[in-house]
Protein backbone atom coordinates (compact mmCIF):
# COMPACT_ATOMS: atom_id res chain seq x y z
CA UNK A 1 0.00 0.00 0.00
CA UNK A 2 1.50 2.16 0.77
CA UNK A 3 4.75 2.48 0.35
CA UNK A 4 6.57 2.22 3.68
CA UNK A 5 9.53 4.70 3.23
CA UNK A 6 10.03 8.30 3.08
CA UNK A 7 7.40 9.87 0.93
CA UNK A 8 9.04 12.98 -0.86
CA UNK A 9 6.22 15.05 -1.83
CA UNK A 10 4.76 17.72 -0.18
CA UNK A 11 1.38 17.52 0.42
CA UNK A 12 -0.27 19.61 2.67
CA UNK A 13 -2.37 23.05 1.34
CA UNK A 14 -0.53 25.93 3.57
CA UNK A 15 2.39 23.70 2.43
CA UNK A 16 1.63 23.82 -1.08
CA UNK A 17 0.13 27.22 -1.18
CA UNK A 18 3.17 28.44 0.06
CA UNK A 19 5.16 27.14 -2.31
CA UNK A 20 3.33 27.88 -5.47
CA UNK A 21 3.25 31.87 -3.57
CA UNK A 22 7.62 31.02 -3.92
CA UNK A 23 7.31 29.64 -7.05
CA UNK A 24 5.59 32.87 -8.79
CA UNK A 25 8.16 35.18 -6.91
CA UNK A 26 11.04 32.89 -8.34
CA UNK A 27 9.35 33.39 -12.18
CA UNK A 28 9.35 37.13 -11.94
CA UNK A 29 12.86 37.11 -10.08
CA UNK A 30 14.00 35.75 -13.03
CA UNK A 31 12.33 37.93 -15.60
CA UNK A 32 14.09 41.25 -13.57
CA UNK A 33 17.20 39.72 -12.56
CA UNK A 34 20.02 41.39 -13.80
CA UNK A 35 21.97 38.03 -14.32
CA UNK A 36 19.36 36.46 -15.81
CA UNK A 37 19.62 33.28 -14.11
CA UNK A 38 16.91 30.95 -13.74
CA UNK A 39 17.15 27.46 -11.56
CA UNK A 40 15.88 24.08 -12.44
CA UNK A 41 13.31 24.47 -10.19
CA UNK A 42 11.58 27.70 -11.85
CA UNK A 43 11.95 26.27 -14.99
CA UNK A 44 9.73 23.22 -14.41
CA UNK A 45 7.26 25.59 -12.85
CA UNK A 46 7.77 27.45 -16.30
CA UNK A 47 6.92 24.73 -18.35
CA UNK A 48 4.03 23.51 -15.89
CA UNK A 49 2.59 19.99 -15.99
CA UNK A 50 2.45 18.37 -19.86
CA UNK A 51 2.93 15.13 -21.82
CA UNK A 52 6.20 15.22 -20.34
CA UNK A 53 4.73 14.69 -16.74
CA UNK A 54 2.07 12.03 -18.35
CA UNK A 55 5.02 9.88 -19.77
CA UNK A 56 6.92 10.47 -16.37
CA UNK A 57 3.61 9.73 -14.42
CA UNK A 58 2.81 6.48 -16.01
CA UNK A 59 6.97 5.21 -15.68
CA UNK A 60 6.76 6.17 -11.88
CA UNK A 61 3.48 4.43 -11.50
CA UNK A 62 4.80 0.95 -13.01
CA UNK A 63 7.01 0.86 -9.91
CA UNK A 64 4.59 1.70 -7.46
CA UNK A 65 2.41 -0.87 -9.08
CA UNK A 66 5.24 -3.52 -9.00
CA UNK A 67 5.83 -2.67 -5.19
CA UNK A 68 1.84 -3.21 -4.70
CA UNK A 69 2.02 -6.44 -6.54
CA UNK A 70 4.75 -7.88 -4.27
CA UNK A 71 3.03 -6.78 -1.31
CA UNK A 72 -0.43 -8.23 -2.70
CA UNK A 73 1.52 -11.59 -3.52
CA UNK A 74 2.58 -12.66 0.23
CA UNK A 75 -1.43 -13.23 1.02
CA UNK A 76 -1.81 -15.72 -1.66
CA UNK A 77 1.56 -17.52 -1.60
CA UNK A 78 1.57 -18.33 1.74
CA UNK A 79 -1.51 -21.12 1.83
CA UNK A 80 -0.36 -22.33 -1.16
CA UNK A 81 3.10 -22.74 0.28
CA UNK A 82 1.44 -25.23 3.10
CA UNK A 83 0.15 -27.57 0.21
CA UNK A 84 3.67 -27.96 -1.42
CA UNK A 85 5.78 -28.05 1.23
CA UNK A 86 3.76 -28.59 4.44
CA UNK A 87 5.29 -25.41 5.97
CA UNK A 88 3.97 -24.40 9.20
CA UNK A 89 1.86 -21.04 9.93
CA UNK A 90 5.25 -19.14 11.73
CA UNK A 91 7.35 -20.29 8.49
CA UNK A 92 4.43 -18.64 6.45
CA UNK A 93 4.45 -15.61 8.48
CA UNK A 94 8.38 -15.33 8.37
CA UNK A 95 7.91 -15.06 4.31
CA UNK A 96 5.91 -12.15 4.43
CA UNK A 97 7.77 -10.49 7.08
CA UNK A 98 11.49 -10.90 5.47
CA UNK A 99 10.50 -9.14 2.68
CA UNK A 100 9.90 -5.56 5.56
CA UNK A 101 12.63 -6.71 6.77
CA UNK A 102 14.60 -6.36 3.70
CA UNK A 103 12.98 -2.85 2.82
CA UNK A 104 13.59 -1.32 6.18
CA UNK A 105 17.81 -2.40 5.94
CA UNK A 106 18.08 -1.28 2.18
CA UNK A 107 16.64 2.10 2.03
CA UNK A 108 19.92 4.13 3.17
CA UNK A 109 21.76 1.86 0.79
CA UNK A 110 19.69 2.82 -2.06
CA UNK A 111 19.53 6.43 -0.75
CA UNK A 112 23.43 6.52 -1.52
CA UNK A 113 23.40 5.20 -4.65
CA UNK A 114 20.90 7.45 -6.47
CA UNK A 115 22.68 10.41 -4.44
CA UNK A 116 26.25 9.30 -6.23
CA UNK A 117 25.15 7.37 -9.28
CA UNK A 118 21.98 9.34 -9.88
CA UNK A 119 18.00 8.21 -10.00
CA UNK A 120 17.86 6.64 -13.25
CA UNK A 121 21.05 4.48 -12.13
CA UNK A 122 19.69 2.74 -9.00
CA UNK A 123 15.78 2.91 -10.31
CA UNK A 124 17.52 0.55 -13.89
CA UNK A 125 19.64 -1.76 -11.32
CA UNK A 126 16.13 -1.98 -9.01
CA UNK A 127 14.22 -3.01 -11.96
CA UNK A 128 16.66 -5.88 -13.33
CA UNK A 129 17.51 -6.86 -9.41
CA UNK A 130 13.35 -7.33 -8.52
CA UNK A 131 12.41 -8.99 -12.23
CA UNK A 132 15.60 -11.78 -11.60
CA UNK A 133 14.80 -12.05 -7.69
CA UNK A 134 11.22 -12.81 -8.48
CA UNK A 135 11.88 -15.18 -11.24
CA UNK A 136 14.16 -17.18 -9.66
CA UNK A 137 11.54 -16.80 -6.19
CA UNK A 138 9.16 -18.79 -8.81
CA UNK A 139 11.76 -21.46 -8.78
CA UNK A 140 12.89 -22.21 -5.67
CA UNK A 141 13.51 -25.26 -5.20
CA UNK A 142 12.99 -25.57 -0.89
CA UNK A 143 11.44 -23.03 1.61
CA UNK A 144 14.70 -22.19 2.78
CA UNK A 145 15.18 -20.47 -0.60
CA UNK A 146 12.04 -19.33 -1.41
CA UNK A 147 13.04 -17.24 2.31
CA UNK A 148 16.70 -16.09 0.90
CA UNK A 149 15.07 -14.39 -2.18
CA UNK A 150 11.89 -12.75 -1.00
CA UNK A 151 14.32 -11.27 1.65
CA UNK A 152 16.29 -9.96 -1.29
CA UNK A 153 13.15 -9.01 -3.17
CA UNK A 154 12.62 -7.38 0.08
CA UNK A 155 16.58 -5.65 0.16
CA UNK A 156 15.22 -4.22 -3.96
CA UNK A 157 11.97 -2.66 -3.21
CA UNK A 158 13.51 -0.52 -0.95
CA UNK A 159 14.64 1.72 -4.02
CA UNK A 160 10.89 2.73 -4.79
CA UNK A 161 11.52 5.56 -2.86
CA UNK A 162 14.08 7.20 -5.15
CA UNK A 163 11.03 6.94 -7.79
CA UNK A 164 9.01 8.82 -5.97
CA UNK A 165 12.22 11.24 -5.25
CA UNK A 166 12.58 11.54 -9.52
CA UNK A 167 9.71 12.07 -9.60
CA UNK A 168 8.80 15.20 -7.37
CA UNK A 169 12.12 17.11 -8.99
CA UNK A 170 10.27 16.92 -12.15
CA UNK A 171 7.46 18.39 -10.99
CA UNK A 172 5.90 21.84 -11.49
CA UNK A 173 5.44 22.86 -7.12
CA UNK A 174 1.52 23.47 -7.44
CA UNK A 175 1.10 19.78 -8.74
CA UNK A 176 3.54 18.16 -6.28
CA UNK A 177 1.11 17.84 -3.42
CA UNK A 178 -1.85 16.34 -5.80
CA UNK A 179 0.38 13.86 -7.72
CA UNK A 180 0.24 11.90 -4.25
CA UNK A 181 -3.37 11.17 -5.19
CA UNK A 182 -2.32 9.34 -8.25
CA UNK A 183 0.63 7.17 -6.84
CA UNK A 184 -1.59 5.98 -4.84
CA UNK A 185 -4.29 5.21 -7.15
CA UNK A 186 -1.26 3.34 -8.87
CA UNK A 187 -0.69 1.72 -5.88
CA UNK A 188 -4.53 0.14 -5.56
CA UNK A 189 -4.09 -0.57 -9.59
CA UNK A 190 -1.50 -2.57 -8.93
CA UNK A 191 -2.58 -4.74 -5.73
CA UNK A 192 -6.26 -5.25 -8.13
CA UNK A 193 -3.59 -5.99 -11.13
CA UNK A 194 -1.95 -8.97 -9.05
CA UNK A 195 -5.50 -10.72 -7.98
CA UNK A 196 -6.99 -10.37 -11.78
CA UNK A 197 -3.61 -11.83 -12.59
CA UNK A 198 -4.16 -14.69 -10.07
CA UNK A 199 -7.52 -15.31 -11.35
CA UNK A 200 -6.12 -16.24 -14.63
CA UNK A 201 -2.97 -17.57 -13.37
CA UNK A 202 -3.45 -19.42 -10.16
CA UNK A 203 -5.57 -22.31 -11.31
CA UNK A 204 -3.43 -23.69 -14.31
CA UNK A 205 0.17 -22.70 -12.99
CA UNK A 206 0.13 -22.07 -9.46
CA UNK A 207 1.88 -19.61 -7.10
CA UNK A 208 5.11 -20.25 -8.89
CA UNK A 209 3.54 -18.98 -11.84
CA UNK A 210 2.02 -16.24 -10.51
CA UNK A 211 5.32 -15.38 -8.97
CA UNK A 212 7.16 -15.09 -12.26
CA UNK A 213 4.49 -13.13 -13.85
CA UNK A 214 4.11 -10.81 -11.06
CA UNK A 215 7.29 -8.87 -12.47
CA UNK A 216 5.19 -7.83 -15.60
CA UNK A 217 5.14 -4.36 -14.83
CA UNK A 218 8.80 -4.30 -13.36
CA UNK A 219 10.38 -5.95 -16.63
CA UNK A 220 8.34 -3.32 -18.98
CA UNK A 221 9.49 -0.48 -16.17
CA UNK A 222 13.12 -2.05 -17.08
CA UNK A 223 12.39 -2.15 -20.37
CA UNK A 224 11.47 1.66 -21.02
CA UNK A 225 14.21 2.74 -18.41
CA UNK A 226 16.49 4.12 -21.57
CA UNK A 227 14.13 6.75 -22.13
CA UNK A 228 13.93 7.44 -18.53
CA UNK A 229 14.97 10.87 -18.20
CA UNK A 230 17.51 11.50 -15.01
CA UNK A 231 16.76 14.75 -13.13
CA UNK A 232 17.94 17.50 -13.77
CA UNK A 233 18.22 18.73 -10.81
CA UNK A 234 20.60 15.90 -9.77
CA UNK A 235 22.66 17.34 -12.72
CA UNK A 236 22.66 20.55 -11.88
CA UNK A 237 23.40 20.09 -8.19
CA UNK A 238 26.33 18.07 -9.43
CA UNK A 239 27.77 20.44 -11.53
CA UNK A 240 26.52 19.18 -15.04
CA UNK A 241 24.37 22.25 -16.41
CA UNK A 242 25.15 20.91 -19.55
CA UNK A 243 23.13 17.71 -19.08
CA UNK A 244 20.77 19.74 -16.79
CA UNK A 245 20.01 21.81 -19.97
CA UNK A 246 19.55 19.55 -21.85
CA UNK A 247 16.70 17.89 -19.96
CA UNK A 248 15.33 21.10 -19.87
CA UNK A 249 14.83 21.20 -23.08
CA UNK A 250 13.21 17.91 -23.53
CA UNK A 251 10.54 19.03 -20.84
CA UNK A 252 9.91 22.13 -22.79
CA UNK A 253 9.83 20.52 -26.29
CA UNK A 254 6.78 17.49 -25.16
CA UNK A 255 5.46 20.25 -23.33
CA UNK A 256 5.09 22.81 -26.16
CA UNK A 257 6.88 25.30 -24.20
CA UNK A 258 9.82 28.06 -24.81
CA UNK A 259 12.88 27.23 -23.53
CA UNK A 260 14.30 29.67 -20.63
CA UNK A 261 16.59 32.07 -21.97
CA UNK A 262 19.72 33.19 -19.35
CA UNK A 263 22.08 31.35 -17.11
CA UNK A 264 21.04 28.09 -15.14
CA UNK A 265 22.16 27.89 -11.52
CA UNK A 266 21.66 24.89 -9.09
CA UNK A 267 18.61 25.20 -6.54
CA UNK A 268 19.40 26.31 -3.09
CA UNK A 269 19.17 22.60 -0.94
CA UNK A 270 18.47 23.02 2.46
CA UNK A 271 21.79 22.39 4.70
CA UNK A 272 20.01 21.46 8.03
CA UNK A 273 21.78 20.62 10.95
CA UNK A 274 18.93 19.24 13.30
CA UNK A 275 19.32 16.24 14.48
CA UNK A 276 17.29 12.70 15.04
CA UNK A 277 16.94 13.90 18.52
CA UNK A 278 15.21 17.31 18.04
CA UNK A 279 12.37 14.81 16.89
CA UNK A 280 11.89 14.42 21.05
CA UNK A 281 12.17 18.25 21.90
CA UNK A 282 9.74 19.34 24.11
CA UNK A 283 7.80 21.12 21.64
CA UNK A 284 7.55 17.88 19.28
CA UNK A 285 8.09 14.83 21.65
CA UNK A 286 4.08 14.20 22.18
CA UNK A 287 3.61 14.58 18.45
CA UNK A 288 6.65 12.39 17.46
CA UNK A 289 5.44 9.59 19.77
CA UNK A 290 2.01 10.08 18.60
CA UNK A 291 2.88 9.54 15.18
CA UNK A 292 4.94 6.56 15.43
CA UNK A 293 2.26 5.04 17.29
CA UNK A 294 -0.41 5.68 14.14
CA UNK A 295 1.89 5.08 11.65
CA UNK A 296 3.09 1.63 12.99
CA UNK A 297 -1.09 0.50 13.45
CA UNK A 298 -1.69 1.88 10.39
CA UNK A 299 1.18 -0.50 8.61
CA UNK A 300 -0.36 -3.06 10.91
CA UNK A 301 -4.26 -3.32 10.51
CA UNK A 302 -3.71 -2.19 6.76
CA UNK A 303 -1.42 -5.26 5.78
CA UNK A 304 -3.21 -7.54 8.66
CA UNK A 305 -6.27 -6.60 7.05
CA UNK A 306 -4.66 -8.11 3.53
CA UNK A 307 -3.65 -11.28 4.89
CA UNK A 308 -6.81 -12.18 7.45
CA UNK A 309 -8.81 -11.58 4.01
CA UNK A 310 -7.25 -14.18 2.27
CA UNK A 311 -6.47 -16.61 5.64
CA UNK A 312 -10.53 -16.44 5.88
CA UNK A 313 -11.54 -17.83 2.36
CA UNK A 314 -8.56 -20.29 2.69
CA UNK A 315 -10.27 -21.64 6.41
CA UNK A 316 -13.69 -21.50 4.48
CA UNK A 317 -12.56 -24.19 1.71
CA UNK A 318 -11.08 -26.29 4.81
CA UNK A 319 -14.23 -26.63 5.71
CA UNK A 320 -15.84 -27.56 2.67
CA UNK A 321 -13.29 -29.97 1.91
CA UNK A 322 -11.71 -31.33 5.22
CA UNK A 323 -9.80 -34.02 3.89
CA UNK A 324 -8.15 -31.95 0.83
CA UNK A 325 -5.05 -29.51 0.74
CA UNK A 326 -7.27 -26.66 -0.76
CA UNK A 327 -5.85 -23.22 -0.97
CA UNK A 328 -7.73 -20.70 -3.54
CA UNK A 329 -10.93 -21.37 -5.59
CA UNK A 330 -12.10 -19.09 -8.34
CA UNK A 331 -14.61 -17.59 -6.51
CA UNK A 332 -12.27 -16.70 -4.23
CA UNK A 333 -10.17 -14.74 -6.38
CA UNK A 334 -13.61 -12.84 -7.17
CA UNK A 335 -14.16 -12.03 -3.81
CA UNK A 336 -10.56 -10.75 -3.18
CA UNK A 337 -10.97 -8.44 -6.33
CA UNK A 338 -14.21 -6.61 -5.02
CA UNK A 339 -12.39 -6.57 -1.80
CA UNK A 340 -9.44 -4.70 -3.48
CA UNK A 341 -11.37 -2.70 -5.63
CA UNK A 342 -12.24 -0.69 -2.12
CA UNK A 343 -9.44 0.98 -2.03
CA UNK A 344 -10.25 3.56 -4.88
CA UNK A 345 -13.59 4.58 -3.22
CA UNK A 346 -11.50 4.87 -0.19
CA UNK A 347 -9.00 7.01 -1.29
CA UNK A 348 -11.52 9.09 -3.08
CA UNK A 349 -13.66 9.48 -0.08
CA UNK A 350 -11.40 10.65 2.17
CA UNK A 351 -10.22 13.26 0.31
CA UNK A 352 -13.63 14.53 -0.13
CA UNK A 353 -13.97 14.10 3.85
CA UNK A 354 -10.76 15.86 4.06
CA UNK A 355 -12.04 18.84 3.10
CA UNK A 356 -14.84 19.25 4.98
CA UNK A 357 -13.18 18.20 8.51
CA UNK A 358 -9.36 18.28 8.24
CA UNK A 359 -7.23 14.95 8.51
CA UNK A 360 -6.88 14.81 12.16
CA UNK A 361 -10.72 14.47 12.82
CA UNK A 362 -11.07 11.89 9.31
CA UNK A 363 -8.30 9.61 10.34
CA UNK A 364 -9.64 9.39 13.50
CA UNK A 365 -13.88 8.48 11.97
CA UNK A 366 -11.76 5.97 9.57
CA UNK A 367 -10.05 4.40 12.64
CA UNK A 368 -13.49 4.18 14.32
CA UNK A 369 -15.24 2.53 11.31
CA UNK A 370 -12.31 0.37 11.17
CA UNK A 371 -12.73 -0.04 15.18
CA UNK A 372 -16.32 -1.29 13.82
CA UNK A 373 -15.43 -3.88 11.22
CA UNK A 374 -13.59 -5.60 13.24
CA UNK A 375 -16.54 -6.43 15.41
CA UNK A 376 -18.63 -7.14 12.90
CA UNK A 377 -15.98 -9.83 11.23
CA UNK A 378 -15.93 -11.51 14.76
CA UNK A 379 -19.37 -12.34 14.42
CA UNK A 380 -20.71 -12.72 10.67
CA UNK A 381 -20.03 -16.09 9.55
CA UNK A 382 -21.79 -15.90 5.55
CA UNK A 383 -19.62 -14.99 2.81
CA UNK A 384 -21.48 -12.20 1.83
CA UNK A 385 -21.55 -10.74 5.18
CA UNK A 386 -17.85 -11.25 5.22
CA UNK A 387 -17.06 -9.64 1.84
CA UNK A 388 -18.81 -6.40 2.97
CA UNK A 389 -17.47 -5.85 6.09
CA UNK A 390 -14.01 -6.46 4.52
CA UNK A 391 -14.61 -4.18 1.42
CA UNK A 392 -15.32 -1.61 4.52
CA UNK A 393 -12.51 -2.15 6.50
CA UNK A 394 -10.08 -2.28 3.72
CA UNK A 395 -11.55 0.81 1.93
CA UNK A 396 -11.58 2.15 5.50
CA UNK A 397 -7.57 1.74 6.39
CA UNK A 398 -6.32 2.94 3.00
CA UNK A 399 -7.87 6.14 3.47
CA UNK A 400 -6.25 6.26 7.32
CA UNK A 401 -2.86 5.34 5.22
CA UNK A 402 -3.38 8.20 2.44
CA UNK A 403 -4.53 10.70 5.12
CA UNK A 404 -1.76 10.39 7.49
CA UNK A 405 0.63 10.24 4.12
CA UNK A 406 -0.52 13.91 3.93
CA UNK A 407 -0.63 14.95 7.56
CA UNK A 408 2.33 13.99 8.92
CA UNK A 409 4.91 16.44 6.87
CA UNK A 410 3.05 19.35 7.49
CA UNK A 411 3.30 18.85 11.34
CA UNK A 412 6.86 18.66 11.62
CA UNK A 413 8.99 22.01 11.21
CA UNK A 414 10.57 22.41 6.70
CA UNK A 415 14.21 21.45 8.59
CA UNK A 416 12.89 18.10 10.27
CA UNK A 417 9.90 17.32 7.79
CA UNK A 418 11.91 14.59 5.55
CA UNK A 419 13.87 13.28 9.36
CA UNK A 420 10.34 13.06 11.21
CA UNK A 421 8.57 10.89 7.74
CA UNK A 422 11.46 8.68 7.71
CA UNK A 423 10.92 8.36 11.72
CA UNK A 424 7.61 7.33 11.24
CA UNK A 425 8.02 5.13 7.69
CA UNK A 426 10.68 2.99 10.12
CA UNK A 427 7.94 2.31 12.17
CA UNK A 428 5.53 1.95 9.71
CA UNK A 429 7.79 -1.31 8.58
CA UNK A 430 7.87 -2.55 11.96
CA UNK A 431 4.48 -2.74 11.90
CA UNK A 432 3.95 -4.74 8.88
CA UNK A 433 6.61 -7.29 10.37
CA UNK A 434 5.03 -8.01 12.92
CA UNK A 435 1.31 -8.41 11.89
CA UNK A 436 1.79 -11.52 10.09
CA UNK A 437 2.35 -13.37 13.05
CA UNK A 438 -1.03 -12.16 14.32
CA UNK A 439 -3.07 -12.72 10.61
CA UNK A 440 -1.71 -15.97 10.05
CA UNK A 441 -0.52 -17.84 13.24
CA UNK A 442 -2.76 -16.61 15.97
CA UNK A 443 -5.85 -16.34 12.97
CA UNK A 444 -4.99 -19.92 12.92
CA UNK A 445 -6.02 -20.79 16.26
CA UNK A 446 -8.18 -18.33 17.32
CA UNK A 447 -10.24 -16.06 14.76
CA UNK A 448 -12.00 -14.07 17.23
CA UNK A 449 -8.35 -12.98 18.94
CA UNK A 450 -6.73 -12.31 15.78
CA UNK A 451 -9.25 -9.94 14.61
CA UNK A 452 -10.03 -8.41 18.23
CA UNK A 453 -6.52 -7.34 18.27
CA UNK A 454 -6.89 -5.17 15.20
CA UNK A 455 -9.57 -4.18 15.83
CA UNK A 456 -7.98 -2.93 20.14
CA UNK A 457 -5.14 -1.51 18.18
CA UNK A 458 -7.06 0.62 15.60
CA UNK A 459 -9.03 1.72 18.73
CA UNK A 460 -5.97 2.67 20.59
CA UNK A 461 -4.72 4.75 17.54
CA UNK A 462 -7.94 6.71 17.12
CA UNK A 463 -7.72 8.21 20.61
CA UNK A 464 -3.51 8.74 19.39
CA UNK A 465 -5.08 10.69 16.66
CA UNK A 466 -7.70 12.34 18.89
CA UNK A 467 -4.65 14.10 20.64
CA UNK A 468 -2.95 15.36 17.65
CA UNK A 469 -2.09 18.71 16.83
CA UNK A 470 -5.10 20.74 14.65
CA UNK A 471 -4.22 21.35 11.08
CA UNK A 472 -5.65 23.41 8.09
CA UNK A 473 -8.87 22.03 6.73
CA UNK A 474 -8.65 21.23 3.17
CA UNK A 475 -6.51 18.99 0.67
CA UNK A 476 -2.85 20.43 -1.11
Amino acid sequence: MYYLNEPTLPSTENYAQREAHASNLELKTVSINPDDTYTVQQAINAFGFGWFHVKLSLLVGLCWMADSMEMAILSIIGPALFCEWNVTKFQQASVTTIVFLGMMISSTFWTQLSNRYGRKSALTLFGVLLVLYSILSSVAPSYAWLLTLRGLVGFTIGCVPQSVTLYAEFLPTKHKGKCVVLMDCFWALGACFEVVLALVIYPYFGWRGLLGLSATPLLIFTLLSPWLSESARYHSNNGRNDKALKVLEQIAQNNKRHMLIGRLIADEEPNSTESFRSLLSPSLYRTTLLLWFIWLASAFCYYGLVLVTTELLVARNKERYPNECVTFMTSDFMDLLWITLSEFPGILLTIKVIKLFGKRKTIVLQYLVLVFCTFVLTTVSSRFSTSVTLFIARGAISGIFQAIYVYTPEIYPAALRSMGVSGCSVLARLGAMLTPFVAQVLMETSRVQAVSIYGFVGFLAAIACAFLPRESVGYH
